[in-house]
């Protein structure tokens, strides 16, 4: 499968299933795309066919000479030779593989608190309630979950945790003493906790931020820009903004982390399609690791992203990337994370056909105790999968998140972008279509527009260096 596209003046061709990116002039890139209309693979012997040059040539309308085709079908077949244009797909028959890997927990979410001192408008838990009741959880349901990791973790050497809410910092303590657990077991049974918060920063003070610097391998900041864009949907109970608080606090902590192992992950809406600004703004902040996020909501809500959004929204990440391009020249630059592409390696094979492991690698805790498969699903009876006194009780549910990946859903098989998102979120997927095994199709555009933007920056910055 071929891809191909034209951003910011450069004419880019990605061979889907090998991940090679290929950057070209006008010449090879009319070439490719007759080749593509002609067939869907072609080997380096039939690219040699001597007859082929001519007859794109009458294809192309006389545009190129046959001379020049020529040379650019010789390179075309030195690239399919070495297994990097035109390639065949050879992870499908890897699926059942995958299916049949046993489930090993490498990751938890605890939910450490159902509360929050926030009221954000767009907030899928209700203000932290998921629907159910306000809770905090305690430090015995927290261990119970901590040994349920080690015990269910196999060979696995590191194991992730996340403290996540509503806002963990209702329940300091009780973090603050599961971490001391988890350390006093590392030894023991040869693991190693990364332990996450993820805070809206309202209870951050001077001695939690010693805390987390020393144990928490990264950080989470929630915040969603400028001040009237963030104060307009994270506001307190009492409708007061929060910008003005938690900002100075979101900067202390970034700069006495070296701006490193941290993220502000903010939301954006209908109400700023211009997102872009808002990422600006966090770099004028002096921030260099940022999210931000398209909000998910039902089609009723005033605030969810519509179909009829999708244009601004191109256009808006196409203006961030030329922006982030210009500003890494400058030596200003800035990590946006979805544009953090890796085409060297990236994840594994199994990771590219099947996602983020909800289910399955990765499970949610609820303060009481109850197993979901990600922290969107909390509170679905239909998606309780057991609980941290008696462990999964209802592995079927973990067997069908094992099955999902991009060659069940329909809608991915001939997507380019399936390999970097891997089929996307499931929760967005069974919110909208009631099954994990679809897709939801704006997130569907946003994200293949992201991931066109992000190669063509590796394509800008790698000439650069060239030149430089």
């Amino acid at each position: 499968m071929i891809h191909q596209y034209k951003n910011n003046g450069y004419n880019i061709v990605l061979d889907v299933n090998s991940g090679a990116v290929h950057v070209v002039d006008e010449l090879c890139y009319d070439v490719i795309e007759q080749l593509g209309r002609e067939r869907d693979t072609w080997t380096a012997e039939s690219l040699r066919a001597p007859e082929l040059p001519e007859r794109l040539r009458e294809h192309l309308g006389g545009a190129y000479d046959s001379s020049d085709i020529g040379e650019a079908l010789a390179d075309a077949a030195e690239l399919t030779e070495a297994g990097r244009l035109f390639t065949s797909d050879t992870h499908e028959g890897l699926i059942e593989e995958v299916k049949k890997r046993k489930t090993v927990v490498k990751a938890l979410c605890l939910h450490i608190a159902h509360d929050c001192n926030l009221a954000c408008r767009y907030c899928f838990a209700e203000e932290g309630e998921y629907h159910g009741r306000r809770a905090l959880m305690s430090y015995e349901v927290g261990k119970k979950a901590l040994d349920f990791l080690i015990a269910n973790s196999g060979s696995r050497h590191n194991l992730e945790v996340d403290f996540f809410g509503g806002e963990p910092l209702m329940n300091w303590q009780v973090v603050k003493d599961l971490v001391a657990y988890g350390r006093s077991q590392e030894k023991i049974h040869d693991k190693h906790f990364r332990f996450t918060v993820t805070t809206n920063g309202v209870l951050l003070n001077d001695e939690i931020q010693e805390f987390v610097n020393r144990e928490m391998d990264n950080v989470v900041l929630s915040l969603d820009g400028r001040k009237e864009i963030n104060d307009r949907m994270r506001p307190f109970r009492n409708g007061k903004g929060s910008y003005e608080l938690i900002v100075p606090k979101f900067q202390k902590l970034a700069e006495s982390r070296n701006q490193e192992k941290y993220y502000i992950r903010g939301t954006f809406t209908r109400n700023n399609l211009d997102f872009a600004e808002d990422i600006l703004h966090f770099a004028d902040l002096g921030f260099k690791q940022m999210s931000i996020e398209p909000v998910v909501g039902e089609e009723t809500d005033p605030y969810a992203i519509q179909e009829e959004d999708l244009p601004a929204i191109m256009q808006e990440y196409d203006r961030l990337a030329q922006i982030m391009i210009g500003r890494e020249k400058e030596g200003k630059g800035f990590n946006f994370f979805h544009f953090m592409i890796d085409l060297d390696g990236g994840p594994c094979v199994a990771k590219r056909l099947s996602g983020c492991g909800s289910g399955t690698e990765y499970l949610a805790v609820t303060p009481w105790g109850d197993f979901y498969p990600c922290h969107q699903f909390v509170g679905q009876e239909e998606f309780l999968m057991g609980n941290v006194e008696e462990g999964i009780v209802r592995p079927e549910i973990a067997d069908e998140f094992r099955s999902c990946n991009v060659y069940s859903k329909e809608k991915c098989k001939n997507c380019f972008a399936k390999f970097y998102c891997s089929g996307g979120c499931m929760a967005n997927a069974y919110n909208f279509h009631g099954t994990i095994h679809e897709a939801y199709e704006i997130g569907c555009e946003m994200q293949r527009k992201r991931v066109e933007c992000a190669i063509m920056m590796k394509a800008a910055l790698a000439e650069e260096d060239l030149e430089g």
